[in-house]
């Protein structure tokens, strides 16, 4: 039997160990944290093909450069001098074009749709109880600029076969019922599905150690032994470990192992936030408060509002402005929610790994003949993790992917 280490125990980890369990491989994921916090637990919680245009577009960078010294931005790049953040800067800014955008749209419409349907498979195969809806999403709008840009993405993703209109107050009230909504317009995604992230976790972690995959965590990977571009050995805070395969998916910390193998991974951390409301808020479909970046998630017992995205390094620091930004846009589009001192104190965060084109890296360097990464998918883990573990293990296995994947390799030039 053919073993595998996986470095990072997040959902893109999760989901590649259990495809290769699957497969027959033995598996170990080691992890330096808990396994109970970070992207894979505070994100939106959505599965969203209706988020087809990638991070790095037309405008962005110029958005960026107007936001970078307000630190409530939904989109906040902190200067620093760090060559490795100038050249993902600057490969980004080459990234954000109309050109990119185009030739991302199929490939990220694909691993998101593919990755939705895998959802429903495991829920339904493994009899888990996660909770999973199919409830669309509303892009709500306040300026007449924002709903005239959504609406002709919302086109774009009929273009694309996808369920997304436009839709008017009466629509939008009848939606969303039970709640006052200040917006102009807005725009429904009829193909989007949401979820709560902690339960997913929870039932994969218990189901991999059931079927015989070691879970190690609070271990620090240190260091990776090659010999003739082949991994021989993972170095531990522990132990030494040999596999056959490794598969890096360490999220935001995966760019500092990959300089080890002599592999220029442009990654950059993008910190997301999230706030959690236990009482009723009346909100019962997910939806994005457009000119802010927030999203809104019902989930199992509670209301989670999430977002903003902070490129400023591996740090875990709560910045209280960003919460406070979050909190006031809630307010400002659904005027009968406030959110409490106590909720915007137990704030949470969680590090993205953003590559510089907004797609993910998936498959195998020519630097190392045994090693798969599968990092970089910035806000999209979550839309993307079922599908990145199903291709993971088809990499592994020679077998022919489920979906065209020459968009995510890792040796891809900006």
């Amino acid at each position: 039997m053919k073993n595998c280490i996986i470095i990072g125990g997040g959902i893109i980890g999760l989901c590649s160990a259990y495809y290769l369990n699957k497969a027959g491989f033995e598996v170990t994921v080691v992890d330096q944290s808990n396994m109970d916090s970070g992207a894979s637990y505070v994100n939106a919680g959505y599965l969203s093909p209706s988020h087809f245009i990638p991070l790095a577009s037309p405008g962005v960078m110029k958005k960026g450069l107007k936001w970078m010294f307000d630190a409530s931005s939904p989109f906040y790049m902190k200067p620093r001098l760090n060559s490795d953040f100038l050249k993902w800067v600057l490969a980004f800014n080459k990234s954000c074009n109309i050109k990119h955008v185009e030739k991302s749209i199929p490939a990220i419409k694909q691993i998101t749709l593919l990755s939705q349907s895998l959802y429903d498979e495991i829920k339904r195969d493994e009899h888990f109880t996660f909770h999973l809806e199919k409830k669309g999403l509303i892009m709500l709008c306040q300026t007449e600029k924002m709903l005239e840009e959504e609406v002709k993405i919302a086109e774009v993703a009929q273009l694309e076969g996808l369920d997304a209109r436009e839709i008017n107050l009466s629509e939008l009230k009848e939606l969303e019922p039970h709640i006052n909504i200040n917006a102009l317009g807005a725009t429904y995604y009829g193909c989007d599905s949401h979820s709560t992230p902690h339960e997913f976790m929870s039932e994969m972690k218990s189901w991999l150690i059931s079927h015989g995959v070691t879970i190690s965590q609070n271990e620090r990977v240190e260091d990776l032994e090659i010999i003739n571009t082949k991994i021989q050995s993972v170095k531990t805070n522990r132990r030494k470990l040999k596999a056959d395969e490794i598969v890096l998916a360490a999220g935001s910390w995966s760019h500092i192992l990959s300089k080890k193998l002599g592999i220029n991974l442009l990654l950059q951390a993008g910190k997301g936030y999230r706030i959690n409301s236990f009482k009723s808020t009346h909100v019962s479909r997910p939806a994005i408060l457009a000119e802010a970046k927030v999203a809104v998630t019902p989930m199992n017992g509670f209301t989670r509002f999430a977002g903003t995205m902070e490129i400023a390094g591996i740090n875990g620091k709560i910045n209280a402005v960003r919460v406070e930004a979050i909190a006031n846009a809630v307010t400002k589009y659904y005027p009968d929610i406030q959110i409490s001192n106590e909720e915007k104190g137990e704030a949470t965060s969680g590090l993205r790994p953003v590559s510089p084109d907004g797609l993910p890296y998936i498959g195998k360097s020519l630097k190392c003949k045994n090693l798969i990464i599968a990092t970089g998918h910035a806000m999209m883990g979550w839309s993307m993790g079922t599908a990145t573990g199903k291709l993971v293990s088809e990499i592994i296995l020679d077998k022919k992917a489920s979906i065209s994947i020459e968009a995510f390799h890792p040796d891809r030039k900006f």
